[in-house]
């Protein structure tokens, strides 16, 4: 059977199994105009991919562009100006991701219960709260005042539009026949959203209600040594040796530190604190051709179709190629013809709460340095399919919306007090205007200067040019704190527990052409401790930053493949360090035949988690139990409490194996290190028995890590399930389930030709009745990279651009 009859046969079974949970999606399509054989879902199957030349006659553009779309579907746009140019990339992006567009700022708004009913209220309820619409208004507002943005996002807009005015019933993308919606206007504030939205995706995160709770159980000495210590193996982003040659600002801390009460959880989307993003660089010295080569390896959520699209976007006097954002004009990540850059997640702490009294049960005024102050109040009307809509009124202080006590949060949980809110989400941002001019940097002093207008979400950007030049830069505004300030929940009535400005961007941490040769960055902290400002500690162990720079040190005569293995690369800096250990503790115990066979093969395991081996998976449940073993009984609380990170447990682990923390409080003898590793191994049999079945091939790494791309809305049968992969969350290769390497890109800096190589998991068509929904996921499994076609001026011949759009 074709792939096309399949898809059909597969989406028949799907909407069957829909029909029958109509109370998780909705009011759904009546079944006529779904099922007509002319324009209801029938006519989302692509048989055949569009061919030849198509020409639309908006009368929008003033002069005409030319879109080519080659083999992989990617569109490479030659414009003339770029009011042209912008409006194109907003028709072609919609053309192929309209409903992805749409999903994604309604989430990020909270206006899906519109969509999909009552089941998505309490959802919308926290978007509001959280402050996302609030600070997307503040931000459109400030794009459209700016000069050389408002155009850009005003000729985007008519492009997106431009398309949808197309559109009728019959070539409705799919999902919106799924749920009986029809595609809405775009507008300016949407593309605010989006870019909100990745702010929260990736500067979302904040751990002071439970480092609070876990400071009030086990005192600030335990938060100082297992929570708050930097981890010994721990390698900075910036090289350690660089001096700090500036005289930092100065901060005021109140005489002692404020004591919230215990807290229930304040629930809000957090980002997968697992999730892992890598990049590097490396100089001309270093590398076979005597040119920088940089690598990026974004680590995101990953799901169909991706979050990003390959784009080319040219005009006499720019070019450039790489991903962009669905609702997003410029790129994001890429190269031009004289410079690469690429992003990591800095996980900076720009994200406090504050404890908050209020003068009385009605909620007009909370105190602040001594005074009674009137709260702002913000009505947040919420549109819900099928039912009237729900009013809900957000209180705002100066730091930023409050979660109110006892009323219904997203998990219907009640706080014991009421929480404030500040984020740098909420703050008024042009990131746009960022990327625009990254778009057409020509030279270092071009990429720092661009970063200026850039605040959130805080991010290391790695550099290379075709002078040579090689640079990381963390970009993004960073608050003013004193030590440990934001940590935990703050006296909200206090001034000196504000934000006390931002650390100014010449003195954010930055590298330029160190004496090394090589710059990387996998999450971890910055700078090291010796850098005179407070950042926060929410970064990531140190496996796959160690793992980095031990390889870039080593590594000469670089060349794209040596890159692309090492993007690849799923060898565990934790387990090398952890399971030599483990198995000491083994030593003299009595145990079964299977229980030796696997210590036997685990000791002579290589570290690498293949996906063809078992000895990953054992690993991986023996330290998860382990883990537990040695925290869970000092942690059973009805609050939630912040346990100590992987790499900090393993420094107890290597260097303190008599700490008390391994005393089982629930035994009446005293255990050991030696006792915990025992049982937890004795226990992780029976686990993965449980799980996978008896020992076996379904216990091998590509099965138990379950990597798999759901579709973006959660509609069964549309997502990319069970592929079999390497890598893991403490490698380089940080895959595991839906999250891992959303876009690998590789840039060689050659001054004669600029070349780029990449690959995303998914495909350039949002449609899933399309052969290009999924067409590179194959290529992206087995750890390669397309050649990207970067165009330097109009194609002569065109044999490599099945279609053509032309937009006069």
């Amino acid at each position: 059977m074709s792939k096309t009859g399949s898809f059909l046969l597969s989406l028949a079974a799907t909407l069957l199994l829909i029909f029958a949970m109509a109370v998780s999606y909705g009011p759904l399509p009546h079944p006529g105009p779904f099922f007509n054989p002319f324009s209801g879902f029938w006519a989302n199957a692509e048989t055949a991919p569009e061919f030849g030349e198509l020409q639309i006659n908006p009368g929008e553009v003033l002069e005409p562009v030319d879109v080519y779309y080659d083999e992989r579907r990617v569109p490479h746009i030659f414009a003339q100006n770029d009011r042209d140019l912008y409006f194109a990339q907003g028709y072609v992006t919609a053309k192929d991701r309209l409903f992805q567009m749409e999903l994604q700022t309604r989430a990020a708004g909270g206006h899906l219960a519109e969509w999909l009913g009552e089941g998505l209220v309490e959802y919308d309820r926290g978007q509001r709260r959280l402050g996302m619409v609030y600070g997307a208004e503040k931000a459109v507002e400030m794009m459209l005042a700016n000069d050389t943005i408002r155009p850009v996002i005003d000729s985007f807009t008519e492009g997106v539009n431009t398309y949808i005015n197309t559109l009728q019933y019959k070539n409705y993308p799919l999902e919106y026949k799924i749920l009986n919606v029809a595609p809405s206007e775009w507008k300016p504030v949407k593309t605010a959203l989006l870019l909100k939205y990745m702010t929260q995706m990736l500067a979302g995160r904040s751990d002071d209600v439970q480092t609070s709770n876990a400071m009030a159980r086990l005192g600030e000495e335990f938060v100082d040594e297992y929570l708050s210590k930097r981890p010994e193996l721990q390698v900075p982003v910036i090289p350690a040796e660089t001096e700090w040659s500036f005289d930092p600002l100065e901060t005021e801390a109140p005489d002692s530190l404020y004591h919230p009460s215990f807290t229930q959880e304040i629930q809000h989307y957090q980002p997968d604190r697992q999730n892992g993003s890598n990049n590097w660089v490396v100089d001309g010295t270093k590398t076979a051709g005597g040119y920088p080569v940089l690598s990026n390896d974004m680590h995101l959520a990953m799901n169909a179709p991706s979050i990003w699209y390959e784009i080319q976007l040219k005009t006499p006097d720019s070019n450039v190629y790489g991903v962009a954002l669905m609702g997003a004009p410029a790129v994001i990540v890429g190269f031009n013809e004289y410079s690469a850059w690429g992003s990591t997640n800095t996980a900076a702490d720009v994200m406090d709460w504050y404890e908050i009294e209020f003068q009385d049960e009605n909620r007009t005024y909370y105190r602040y340095d001594g005074k009674w102050v009137p709260v702002t109040a913000r009505e947040e009307i919420i549109h819900i399919k099928g039912s009237e809509s729900l009013r809900d009124t957000v209180l705002y202080t100066h730091h930023g919306p409050v979660s109110v006590s006892g009323s219904a949060t997203p998990t219907n949980s009640t706080l014991q007090r009421d929480h404030a809110l500040r984020w740098i989400a909420h703050d008024a941002s042009n990131e746009l205007l960022a990327f625009y001019l990254l778009n057409r940097a020509k030279n270092v002093d071009d990429f720092k200067e661009t970063f200026r207008y850039f605040q959130a979400p805080a991010q290391n950007m790695n550099y290379a040019d075709t002078e040579g030049n090689i640079a990381m830069q963390t970009a993004g505004k960073l608050p003013l704190k004193w030590e440990y300030q934001g940590r935990t929940v703050g006296d909200g009535s206090d001034p000196l527990y504000d934000w006390q400005g931002f650390i100014p961007y010449e003195q954010n941490p930055a590298s330029l052409n160190p004496e090394q040769g090589y710059l990387a960055a996998a999450n971890q902290f910055p700078a090291d401790p010796g850098y005179p400002y407070y950042l926060g500690e929410s970064f990531a162990p140190y496996e796959r930053s160690r793992r980095i720079n031990d390889r870039l040190k080593e590594m000469e005569n670089i060349t794209v493949d040596d890159f692309r293995e090492l993007q690849n690369d799923s060898y565990s800096y934790h387990a090398k360090n952890l399971l030599p250990v483990l198995l000491r503790a083994m030593e003299n115990k009595e145990l079964t035949d299977r229980e030796l066979e696997v210590l036997e093969n685990l000791g002579q395991w290589d570290y690498v988690n293949s996906g063809d081996e078992i000895e990953p998976s054992i690993f991986y449940y023996w330290w998860r139990g382990f883990y537990s073993e040695i925290w869970d009984d000092e942690y059973e609380n009805s609050y939630p409490m912040q346990r100590p990170p992987r790499d900090r447990t393993l420094d107890m682990i290597m260097l303190e194996p008599g700490a008390p923390w391994f005393d089982n409080i629930h035994t009446e003898e005293n255990e050991t290190l030696e006792d915990l590793a025992e049982s937890s191994f004795k226990n992780l049999f029976e686990i993965m028995e449980s799980r996978f079945g008896e020992m076996g091939d379904l216990w091998k790494w590509g099965y138990v890590n379950n990597t798999h791309l759901n579709h973006l809305a959660q509609i069964p049968g549309l997502g990319i399930q069970n592929l079999f992969t390497d890598g893991g969350i403490e490698s380089v290769n940080a895959i595991r389930g839906n999250t891992g390497p959303s876009w690998r890109m590789i840039v060689e800096l050659d001054a004669g030709e600029v070349r780029g190589y990449g690959v995303y998991p998914g495909g350039q068509s949002g449609n899933p009745g399309s052969k290009t929904y999924d067409e590179f996921v194959e290529t992206w499994r087995a750890g390669d990279l397309f050649s990207l076609l970067f165009l330097r001026e109009k194609p002569d011949n065109t044999e490599k651009f099945p279609l053509r759009l032309r937009i006069e």
